[in-house]
């Protein structure tokens, strides 16, 4: 049995020699396919830049460049697509055309301009390029929402490298929400622009008959779905404003009647000149502003902070001092000294302690006879000397 069989782990294949003698040894394609060899480039590409993630202004600006290319390629795409769903309808779905058409056609058929013989809803156009233009126009914004994904990870993909973890993660939940608001403003817009149209196009019907143009009605629709979507987004930015500590609850609270005013003045503005969508507009809004600002009062009372009292003075008076410590206090009298108690005469009761000093200090030697001086001893010598 070899010990090496093949195909087995560790066994090596020996490069083979070339057909002819002195011919260059071919160069070997690494393994795996296309999709391997594009894996291996980007991981080699990754391998080469700044672990730390550290950028210079130049790289900045080509770094921008990149998404900025990327986020209008997917805005051409999508407006491709959005030109040919006006009028094709894909997998079976209602044409773009149709779509936006629908609040128009709804109204009844009295109070609309018929220019065709068998009822067929249509608008009209009054000059050669009005259709093509409206076309195009209508196309760019659906596609502006078709490539919406792309280009807002390209947005992301340049902003999320320079933010902490915590910031990643409100980024995230902001612009998700936003898009969520956006979304439902515009469905309002669509579904109450019937209830507008047929309020607008019914007074002084007995003289006259409405007849829009594509370019004014799509121009009203599309105006109207923006502003909806933009009016949706005031409650966020509202709660946004608390967040980072800019708004509190304690200065809006009492100025509801204000804010009510503020809301009627900005629908007015948005909506045509109808009550149905100005009280759609106002109560949705309303709805949306009183949530943020319950959701600003649970949040400073969870976070318990008050203002302080410097905050409300003038700039040139001077701030009390805070809460620090108090002032020393008086001295207290020290208590008189307890007399000792005198020894007891008791004749088997104990003697008192000595104190460690007395203990300490020798007694004085009373009878002491005076040391005699010491004779020196007589040596052996002396007799000679």
């Amino acid at each position: 049995m070899s010990p090496n069989p093949k195909g087995s782990e560790g066994s090596r294949s020996l490069p083979q020699p070339s057909a002819r003698a002195g011919a260059p040894a071919r160069r070997q394609r690494p393994r795996g396919g296309a999709w391997s060899r594009l894996k291996q480039a980007q991981e080699a590409r990754r391998a080469k830049k700044n672990p730390t993630g550290e950028m210079t202004l130049i790289e900045h600006l080509q770094e921008l460049r990149r998404r900025i290319v990327y986020a209008l390629l997917a805005l051409v795409v999508g407006t491709l697509i959005g030109f040919f769903w006006y009028q094709n309808a894909p997998f079976g779905w209602s044409t773009l055309g149709e779509i936006l058409r629908e609040p128009y056609c709804a109204l009844p058929a009295d109070k609309r301009a018929d220019f065709t013989n068998d009822g067929t809803c249509r608008l009209l156009a009054t000059t050669p390029f009005e259709m093509l233009m409206l076309r195009i126009k209508v196309g760019a914004l659906a596609g502006a929402v078709v490539s919406s994904p792309v280009w807002l990870y390209q947005v992301w993909a340049f902003i999320v490298p320079g933010l902490h973890k915590k910031e990643k993660r409100y980024t995230f939940m902001f612009v998700s929400v936003a898009g969520v608001l956006f979304v439902a403003g515009a469905a309002l817009a669509y579904f109450v622009l019937s209830e507008g149209l047929e309020f607008l196009m019914s007074i002084g019907a007995e003289y006259q008959t409405a007849a829009l143009t594509g370019k004014e009605y799509f121009g009203l629709m599309l105006t109207m779905l923006i502003l909806f979507g933009i009016a949706f987004e005031v409650p966020l930015i509202i709660i946004a404003l608390n967040l980072v500590g800019v708004l509190e609850y304690e200065h809006v609270k009492g100025k509801r009647r204000i804010l009510f005013i503020i809301v009627m003045i900005i629908s007015a503005f948005i909506t045509p000149a109808d009550p149905y969508s100005l009280i759609a507009l106002a109560g949705a809004l309303w709805i949306l502003i009183e949530s943020a600002l319950q959701f600003c009062r649970i949040n400073d009372k969870r976070r318990n902070r008050e203002r302080p009292d410097w905050m409300d003075l003038d700039d040139e008076q001077a701030s009390p001092l805070g809460s620090g410590p108090g002032a020393v206090g008086l001295a207290e009298p020290v208590p008189a000294p307890t007399p000792v108690n005198p020894p007891s005469s008791h004749p088997n009761a104990p003697a008192p302690a000595r104190p460690a000093s007395a203990q300490a200090q020798p007694q004085p030697q009373q009878n002491r006879r005076p040391a005699r001086p010491q004779q020196p001893e007589s040596g052996f010598f002396d007799d000679v000397l």
